[in-house]
């Protein structure tokens, strides 16, 4: 993996089933994202991400795959995804696959031979346990571990037909793969060979850092009114990782050039990301961290925290710190997993959206690594207004609530809150294209209801105006490609304890670039010398007076010789 081309790229993440519906069922498809590619193109990106588009009983939207080398038929078909590739790749964009592999689907057929009887040749291929010594298999508390599933509920199912327990770290309908077997990491390897002959670019890897774990499966810690333990130091980077991930380089991707490998990791430290980045060590290109997006959680999961900017700056100044000699960082905002950040970390009311979306994507953008735009980032898409629980669709938010309110003992309001500002439904309500009914993702009725303010906010009004988030994203993205210093400069954090003000240096050779945020509704004064007479390179709102003087929500990047 020594060909970085990808330090120069930016990649867009495509959520397919909220991103265009080309048949009208309300459900987004492949010939929904065919149909957009110029929107894509023009935009300037070089790798489409697609989160997962195999068969599915669509538990977990996708992330529960039943069969690995065949297409979801809510999608499409195979030849449709080879329409799909041929279109990117003659516009000169890549496309990564999204790799779930920690589990599959409790319909795959790996599972259902598994579980058939206790020694059938696949029974070892997932995790299955009896019950605690001394108790009855299935009763409550019988579980081979205290752990507790992500989406809420114990992490193991009492499967009555066999009389054990199967380990499901998320859903019950997603069985955790037994990585200790050799014959499903070569099954997985075969399949990931398979896309890649089939033109694929590479892999996103869902959370590719659970794969191995403590052997041992040692209880968790159980806080004080957690109906279950977190498990996850005996499966977050468990003792195989490195191993694991080496092999699979190894036997995948050894001899084939212009791939693209993201780990997304959970938990990952800087130390280990460094490790996992490494170009000699032969893992992956970079992995996805979580500090930054968990900045805004407290100790009590329910109680929404406001944003400090200094905290902030610490995690992603640490992270661009570390792996500023060794490996890679990636970038983002917005995921399939994240609430909008403009509604998170900017102001998504009608006077500071536009601007705080530019700010907030030129900070990023500007750091050392490659960024990732979530599909409607662009455009500065914000939460959706949800009202009750009826209204979530996320499995993620409809087991938590539920075993916040039934067994945990929380208000439904005190929940609500905040899964309105934090839910994964937030990032997945239908791409808005226009101002016709359903922002134009559907002709029919949508899987999610698209944003009522599709109407002011939508991909057809921005491509017409020159002052659109549209066009500053493009912008933004052609500065990678125009300007060495913004993929290969170093970087420097200034103003560290400013809660107003983010501000940092990046520097190659003779150029140095000066990067500036406001992240306030009011004006802020940036007190950075010798910059006088500098090149304005970049700014979201009207030049500054000087000084800087920011005005809300300002971003600006001067450039000077050195």
């Amino acid at each position: 993996m020594t060909d970085s081309w990808w330090k120069k790229s930016v990649v867009y993440q495509i959520y397919p089933r909220s991103f265009a519906d080309a048949d009208g069922d309300g459900m987004g498809d492949l010939r929904g994202v065919i149909d957009h590619l110029d929107h894509l193109a023009e935009l300037g990106v070089d790798v489409l991400w697609l989160s997962p588009v195999h068969p599915s009983p669509q538990d977990d939207n996708g992330y529960d795959i039943s069969d690995y080398q065949d297409i979801e038929p809510l999608f499409g078909t195979l030849e449709i995804f080879d329409e799909l590739l041929a279109g990117a790749h003659a516009r000169n964009m890549k496309i990564i696959m999204d790799l779930v592999v920690n589990h599959s689907s409790d319909e795959h057929r790996w599972f259902q031979e598994s579980r058939s009887s206790t020694d059938n040749p696949k029974r070892d291929w997932y995790w299955w346990r009896p019950a605690r010594p001394g108790m009855e298999p299935g009763a409550p508390g019988a579980e081979p571990t205290n752990w507790g599933s992500v989406f809420g509920g114990p992490a193991w199912e009492f499967d009555e037909k066999t009389g054990e327990y199967y380990l499901h770290l998320f859903s019950k309908k997603q069985p955790d793969l037994n990585w200790e077997n050799p014959e499903v990491r070569q099954a997985v390897h075969a399949m990931m060979r398979w896309w890649l002959d089939r033109g694929v670019d590479g892999f996103r890897m869902d959370v590719i850092n659970m794969i191995s774990k403590d052997v041992s499966l040692p209880d968790g810690r159980l806080t004080a009114g957690s109906a279950y333990a977190d498990g996850s130091a005996a499966f977050i980077g468990g003792p195989r990782l490195h191993e694991f991930l080496q092999e699979m380089h190894r036997e995948v991707f050894e001899g084939r050039d212009g791939l693209l490998t993201v780990g997304e990791m959970p938990g990952v430290t800087v130390d280990e990301a460094v490790l996992h980045t490494d170009p000699v060590r032969h893992e992956v290109d970079m992995v996805f961290q979580f500090d930054h997006v968990w900045v805004d959680r407290g100790p009590d999961p329910w109680l929404l925290v406001p944003l400090r900017l200094t905290a902030l700056k610490a995690i992603l100044g640490r992270w661009q710190a570390g792996l500023a000699d060794v490996g890679w960082n990636s970038l983002y905002w917005n995921n399939h997993d994240q609430p909008r950040v403009v509604s998170r970390y900017g102001d998504d009311g009608p006077a500071h959206r536009a601007a705080s979306a530019k700010m907030l994507g030129t900070v990023l953008h500007l750091h050392r690594g490659t960024p990732y735009v979530y599909q409607g980032e662009e455009l500065g898409m914000t939460n959706y207004p949800f009202g009750g629980i009826d209204e979530f669709r996320d499995i993620e938010a409809l087991g938590q609530y539920r075993q916040a309110v039934e067994l945990e003992g929380r208000t439904p309001e005190e929940v609500l809150t905040v899964l309105r500002a934090r839910g994964r439904d937030n990032a997945r309500t239908p791409m808005q294209w226009d101002d016709s009914p359903h922002g134009g993702f559907t002709t029919g009725t949508p899987w999610l209801p698209v944003n009522p303010n599709h109407a002011e906010i939508n991909a057809k009004a921005q491509r017409a105006d020159p002052g659109s988030v549209f066009h500053y994203y493009r912008r933004l993205i052609e500065l990678r490609k125009t300007e060495p210093a913004v993929a290969d400069g170093d970087f420097t954090m200034l103003l560290p304890h400013d809660e107003r003000v983010y501000a940092f240096t990046r520097r190659l050779g003779s150029t140095e670039l000066l990067v500036i945020g406001n992240f306030s509704g009011v004006e802020a004064h940036a007190a950075i010398d010798g910059w006088d007479g500098a090149e304005l390179l970049l700014t979201n709102l009207e030049p500054p007076a000087g000084g800087p003087h920011l005005a809300p929500w300002q971003a600006v990047v001067y450039r000077r010789s050195v």
